[in-house]
């Protein structure tokens, strides 16, 4: 083990060391020396082992200067199948992948060694964390209680990752501020989740990635709304020629529902004028694609296609007026073209 002076997570550590050290006194069955190093006074040594964390544990056989770094969980029990994975005879058994530990409660707790095995196939929502971030220790009693509520639904999966400890997977996945929940389906990000951390609307969003359909964007359809629904389905198509003003939505975004009537009243006043006000909703199965593609990071995102071509991101109000002025501008530059 290398560390350095006043390192929490040393601190936290050197308990369980003791008695990794312990239980491989040299009277043991096993040939193991348990060491530490500070990095503090060794300086070098560390520079040398390529030491940029506190504590990094290695493991070095006799007469080998590389060291196999240990990145799964602090534990006695870990620590010592680490060990005995690397005093292994066979090549078939060092190549044994971890398993992912078991759901406690619903909640499954991945590692860098368990992650990509867990999340390439189905619905995952996973929470990124650092211990020391207050935000995520108020989260945490909500997050675990989600995770129990939704133990018995084998359509998705509730886990979470401590990024102080296992800082690949979440430097994969951009992380950069703590809690950062993400919605993963086979093994690729589909959204980052931007609501309320409160329990009820946790779960409402889990229910609407799992496919439910809000009965307000139902209604726009069965009313004659001018408002065209694109979907990945015929997206390409239905831009393809002429000006698109498209929003791309959620249906359980807040923002989104405010902006819907607006969005309405916008596809009235372009009724007739070639301009193609329209709505693609981000959830379901067949546009989570698209939506993607179209680098959609945040609900509603509303882009300007002329042609098929993306020309403009609109950023401004969400009034009527100002909606209304920014698809003519563009239009009159289209016209100005001809």
């Amino acid at each position: 083990m290398v560390r350095r002076n006043r390192c929490g997570h040393c601190s936290r550590l050197a308990p369980t060391w003791e008695e990794l050290a312990e239980s491989h006194h040299k009277d043991s069955d096993t040939d193991v020396t348990i060491a530490k190093v500070d990095c503090t006074v060794e300086t070098s040594l560390c520079s040398d082992n390529d030491i940029t964390g506190y504590p990094t544990l290695k493991f070095f056989k006799a007469g080998e200067t590389e060291g196999v770094k240990f990145r799964g969980q602090r534990d006695l029990t870990s620590f010592t199948a680490f060990i005995n994975e690397q005093l292994g005879t066979t090549q078939e058994e060092a190549d044994i992948k971890p398993e992912v530990p078991k759901p406690v409660n619903g909640l499954v707790e991945l590692t860098e060694e368990t992650f990509s095995k867990h999340t390439e196939k189905g619905k995952h929502f996973v929470k990124f964390y650092a211990p020391w971030c207050g935000h995520c220790q108020k989260l945490a009693p909500t997050w675990d209680a989600l995770a129990k509520s939704l133990e018995h639904d084998k359509s998705v999966s509730l886990s979470k990752v401590d990024c102080t400890v296992h800082r690949s997977v979440c430097n994969d996945f951009e992380i950069k501020g703590y809690p950062t929940l993400l919605w993963i389906e086979d093994g690729k990000k589909v959204e980052k989740y931007q609501g309320q951390r409160t329990h009820e609307d946790l779960k409402e969003y889990v229910s609407k990635m799992l496919g439910s359909v809000s009965e307000d964007e139902d209604k726009d359809e069965e009313t004659g709304s001018p408002v065209l629904i694109f979907s990945g389905d015929n997206f390409e198509h239905g831009i393809a020629k002429g000006v698109t003003l498209v929003k791309f939505f959620a249906p359980w975004c807040g923002h989104c529902k405010r902006l819907a009537p607006t969005w309405d009243e916008l596809g009235k006043k372009f009724v007739g004028t070639g301009v193609k006000i329209v709505k693609v909703d981000c959830t379901l199965d067949n546009s989570k694609e698209l939506c993607s593609q179209q680098q959609v990071d945040g609900f509603p995102t509303l882009f300007l296609y002329k042609d098929g071509e993306k020309v403009a991101e609109y950023n401004g109000s969400r009034s009527l007026d100002d909606l209304y002025d920014f698809v003519t501008k563009h239009l009159d530059a289209v016209r100005d073209e001809l």
